[in-house]
């Protein structure tokens, strides 16, 4: 068995092996209840996988198989190598394994940069999927190693060609279009990875992403039913920013559908920041043009939008109604309460990890779309007419 895997920044040394000594009715002279084999195995000093084949009646590369949890071993068989390495106390040896396997039994998540407010640097969002990734990995007996990255810098050839790791874990990205080359360039130099975020039909890579498009649409629609009319949308919705880009056509597609044009004047581009949502939102007061809705294509962005609306005199709902993406924990605990778009990040976590190992194992992998549900709180509630 091997040991939990625990995030850490370099290698971690293999533990001491395991050692059996004979039972005292062995050293008494008294009668002994080891078979055979077992008292075979309990003269030995260090236990190794041919003890397990031993005791378990089976060839060590049955052995080796069972313990990687290979299909060709059937349930019996695999029970029986179990039951045997429970007995023994067997180890496995992580750092022989790897050298026989060329595999460093590490993942690395990559995380980059984003602004925010304070020093941290990380969009909150991701940091509740990262607890989901770090749980997955330990379930699957790998190490994590984190790295925060700047967008700026060449990481696509810095772990491609250091062997860190058997495969990357891509979270966060600025301008998809300039992303776009260097994941182009991971591909093509053989390294196996898989990112969060929007499923394209011509991406270079693997990504495991929510549907956005269904997103805006929820929200739009739920904006229409609470008696709104101009609802302003907040994001840049160019195809740089593809996640916005699909939020932003679902809410139109809903207006058209209902009869409203969609006005460009109420689409003024915003960043995943605080500050970005509240300048956005200063600028569309100050262009005069009417909204009694705000959509920001983020939970951050609406957070400035919350601010800028209140020093402008104006209430949310009341008179503007407020709604956001991503359901961040501190989404419920701004005043009023903000209406969201919930992606599932424990759901996440665990399919990027699925997905990454099943690349290493050499399986097929294809990009997935998860479900998102639209949570309603205060911030958009208005008494409709």
């Amino acid at each position: 068995m091997a040991r939990p895997a625990t995030p850490h920044c370099g290698a971690t040394g293999p533990g001491k092996p395991a050692r059996i000594a004979p039972p005292a009715a062995v050293f008494a002279g008294g009668p002994s209840t080891l078979s055979k084999r077992e008292t075979t195995v309990a003269t030995k000093g260090k236990i190794t996988s041919l003890d397990i084949a031993y005791l378990a009646g089976v060839s060590q590369a049955t052995v080796s198989r069972a313990l990687r949890g290979s299909p060709l071993v059937n349930e019996e068989t695999r029970r029986r190598v179990e039951a045997a390495v429970k007995q023994l106390n067997y180890k496995v040896d992580k750092n022989a394994s790897n050298l026989r396997t060329q595999h460093s039994g590490t993942l690395a998540l990559l995380i980059f940069e984003d602004p925010t407010a304070d020093d941290s640097h990380i969009n909150p969002f991701f940091l509740s999927m990262l607890g989901s990734i770090t749980r997955a990995c330990a379930q699957q007996g790998y190490d994590l190693l984190i790295s925060f990255q700047q967008f700026s810098r060449d990481w696509h050839a810095d772990y491609a060609d250091s062997k860190k790791a058997d495969g990357l874990i891509l979270l966060g990205y600025g301008d998809y279009l300039a992303y776009r080359d260097k994941l182009a360039k991971l591909a093509a130099q053989g390294t196996r990875s898989v990112r969060w975020g929007a499923v394209l039909p011509d991406q270079p890579d693997v990504s495991i992403g929510c549907d956005n498009h269904q997103g805006g649409r929820a929200i739009a629609a739920h904006l229409l039913a609470q008696g709104c009319r101009r609802i302003a949308f907040l994001g840049d919705a160019s195809n740089h920013f593809p996640e916005f880009q699909d939020r932003y056509h679902g809410y139109a597609e809903v207006l058209d559908e209902a009869g409203i044009e969609v006005e460009p004047s109420l689409q003024v581009d915003a960043e995943t920041t605080e500050l970005s949502g509240y300048e956005a939102t200063r600028k569309l007061l100050a262009s005069g043009v009417a909204f009694d809705a705000v959509f920001a294509a983020s939970d951050l962005i609406a957070f400035g939008v919350l601010r800028a609306l209140d020093e402008h005199g104006l209430k949310v709902p009341e008179d503007v109604a407020v709604a956001g993406y991503d359901d961040i924990p501190m989404a419920r605990f701004v005043n009023p309460a903000l209406t969201t778009v919930l992606q599932d990040t424990r759901q996440a976590g665990e399919m990027l990890v699925d997905a990454l190992l099943r690349m290493i194992r050499g399986e097929k992998v294809e990009s997935t779309i998860l479900p998102v549900t639209l949570t309603v709180r205060r911030s958009s509630l208005r008494a409709t007419k």
